[in-house]
């Protein structure tokens, strides 16, 4: 992932998903959880206004999670978002309830609570 405040958007998924630090250089800082690792990069250029939603990117993160609401607080409180309840959705066949939201710069990720069953 490429962002142009890689200090942010690190501390955006450490708060919001639990991730630790592994490795941190010049311009990057690789994460994980359960053995999956995000490296988020220093980006050349211009990023995207005012952190503005990117939907039509070739990425989209899913992170399973314990409870949406929380991700929805916790997100919030790091300068992204997860979108609101209503834009929630269910999966019967791979057993979660998801819902879209995006980090400080923009970048679309997805949170996955598993169905109670």
């Amino acid at each position: 992932m490429f962002a142009a405040d890689v200090s942010k958007v690190a501390a955006f998924y450490r708060g919001v998903f639990a991730m630790r630090d592994i490795e941190t250089g010049a311009g990057y800082v690789v994460l994980e959880r359960d053995g999956f690792q995000l490296t988020v990069h220093g980006l050349r250029g211009e990023r995207s206004a005012n952190g503005a939603a990117r939907e039509d990117t070739y990425l989209k993160v899913c992170f399973p999670v314990d409870n949406l609401a929380a991700v929805r607080r916790e997100a919030a409180s790091l300068g992204g978002e997860l979108w609101a309840a209503e834009r929630e959705w269910e999966s019967d066949t791979r057993g979660f309830r998801a819902c879209d939201g995006r980090d400080p710069e923009g970048n679309v990720f997805q949170a996955r609570e598993p169905i109670a069953g």
